[in-house]
């Protein structure tokens, strides 16, 4: 499994509205809602081999009051 986060910058008035819709998906494994120069916090896990740039463009950008994105990608949880 792949796992990396993304970091959600939401449209004014529309962090809420994108968690949940992001949770209805269910294609995050957990959602955070942080301070700062991003509104959401999202963790997923892909099959080893998934492009994802790819997922990301689809599964997550797409979802209405998402403004920009931010991925990070990890190497290996300690």
């Amino acid at each position: 499994m792949l796992t990396f986060f993304v970091q959600i910058k939401c449209q004014l008035g529309k962090s809420y509205d994108v968690a949940n819709k992001l949770a209805d998906a269910e294609i995050a494994s957990e959602i955070y809602s942080t301070a700062g120069d991003f509104d959401l916090l999202a963790k997923f896990y892909v099959p080893t081999g998934t492009d994802v740039g790819h997922f990301v463009n689809e599964k997550v950008q797409n979802i209405p009051g998402i403004q920009d994105t931010r991925t990070i990608i990890t190497f290996k949880a300690f």
